[in-house]
């Protein structure tokens, strides 16, 4: 069985801790793991292999690092030139097995998911395995704990198999409203469509072949030429910009008549909004409070409070969302945090920073923060990881002055290359091509103080670049 990640999306509803550079399946929302980690542990005691990820150029690095730091191996990390939903994402992953020479059951995973019992996931993953081997193409159903509106729904057919577990798909059901929903409760025939596939690698070819002959051939011939880049395989993008978009409920599993459903109860979240996070938190007061960080509360009941840098207080008031990050604060009624979009929306129409970027940025070298700035200056705090390297590059615009707070900084400025230690400086003047290295065991941090007519981030001409982001 090899599992397929997809890793894209940008988990808008989740802002201010999601931003498009650094969205949910990437953050620490459930435990001490990013979500991505959390999605990839709970397959310790299954037989698989190495998974394959599906994700963006933007995010390449970030999966990357966050399977190092959770020692886990991977048979590809497949770049997306551009997203087309999950049909062709999971066409890309299939082609890429089948090159191998084998025909894998594919376990098709969200990296964004909240699963609390791993035991009953493996037990409907070894179903539905039994299923895929004889051809059938399966989701999972969950048992729905409540009418829930936000999430489409499969209506089961006849039972597969012994176990009571496996079934036929009669129907899926869009998003229904709340008078339908409660139907579909009260019927016990639905059950939420989470997103989660398995079938043989073929098998998927095969029906979308079928269904959608040209999408099924574009990624056939993506991958065809497919190259390695470090971690990563990249595709061709101008044979794949021509590729249709849907999803694979509409482009195969809606259209196939061996579309199957495995139910699983195993407490499954999509983790799609704030509210959600505070539903399935098990650790709320005995007010229902659910609290992350330096939080004080006087006469607050129902609430999720999150604050990642400052003391943060609620006086009088219940059924609140509350996060805080360094650059964004955002206070919301519990019941209306779907129309955060909104906000998102207007961030991106004005193109805000808040949209896209923390103040602290993560780059494949390690991390820079933004901690002042004004009209001709801004001042950073550089973070570089032990053998890592910032590309060799200059600016038209600005001076750069460097001071090493801890650690050893191996500069490269013009000509000449030199190390500068803990509590000394060295002055990059403007249009100089320089470097910065960290040659030691421990990170090396610094402070950066910018200062010029023009600051902006693509005020860099790259001229070598070990993470391949020379034009």
């Amino acid at each position: 069985m090899k599992p397929v990640v997809l890793a894209g999306g940008s988990g808008s509803r989740l802002w201010p801790k999601s931003r498009a550079a650094l969205p949910k399946q990437f953050l620490s929302l459930t435990s001490d793991n990013s979500m991505l980690q959390e999605t990839l542990l709970r397959l310790d005691g299954l037989d698989v292999d190495a998974p394959v990820f599906i994700c963006n150029e933007a995010h390449r690095f970030l999966v990357a690092e966050q399977l190092r730091q959770a020692d886990i191996d991977h048979g590809g990390i497949i770049l997306e030139p551009e997203g087309k939903n999950t049909a062709p994402a999971i066409a890309l992953a299939a082609y890429h097995a089948l090159k191998s020479g084998e025909d894998p059951t594919l376990l098709v995973l969200a990296a964004d998911h909240l699963i609390k019992d791993v035991g009953r996931f493996h037990k409907a993953i070894k179903h539905a395995e039994r299923l895929a081997e004889e051809g059938k193409l399966v989701t999972f159903g969950i048992v729905p704990t409540m009418p829930h509106t936000g999430y489409g729904y499969i209506r089961r057919g006849e039972q597969l198999d012994q176990a009571e577990t496996g079934f036929s798909v009669s129907e899926f059901v869009e998003k229904p409203d709340e008078a339908t929903a409660k139907k579909y409760i009260s019927n016990g025939d639905y059950f939420w469509n989470s997103g989660m596939f398995m079938f043989k690698a073929s098998r998927y070819i095969e029906e979308l072949s079928k269904f959608v002959p040209q999408m099924a051939e574009i990624c056939k011939t993506s991958i065809a030429s497919e190259t390695q880049d470090l971690d990563f395989v990249r595709i061709n993008a101008n044979i794949f910009s021509a590729c249709p978009e849907d999803s694979i409920d509409y482009a195969v599993m809606e259209q196939t008549s061996d579309a199957a459903m495995v139910t699983l109860d195993a407490g499954w979240n999509d983790v799609g909004s704030w509210s959600s996070l505070w539903e399935t938190a098990e650790d709320k007061d005995e007010k229902g409070n659910v609290l992350k960080g330096d939080i004080m509360l006087h006469g607050t009941a129902d609430s999720y409070v999150n604050a990642e840098n400052r003391l943060v207080a609620l006086v009088g008031v219940s059924d609140m969302v509350v996060v805080e990050t360094k650059d964004a604060v955002l206070v919301a009624n519990k019941n209306n945090v779907q129309d955060i979009k909104h906000v998102v929306n207007r961030l991106k129409q004005e193109k805000r920073p808040e949209f896209e970027f923390h103040r602290e940025v993560f780059r494949p070298w390690g991390s820079y923060d933004s901690i002042d700035n004004g009209e001709r200056f801004q001042v950073k705090r550089i973070t570089v990881k032990p053998g890592e390297k910032l590309s060799v590059q200059m600016h038209h615009h600005r001076a750069e002055h460097w001071i090493v707070v801890s650690g050893t900084a191996k500069v490269t400025k013009g000509e000449e290359t030199f190390l500068v230690t803990e509590n000394e400086s060295t002055y990059i003047p403007i249009g100089t091509v320089h470097a910065l290295e960290n040659p030691g065991k421990l990170p090396l941090e610094l402070i950066e103080v910018q200062s010029g007519s023009y600051l902006g981030e693509d005020d860099i001409v790259r001229f070598s670049d070990r993470y391949g982001r020379t034009e």
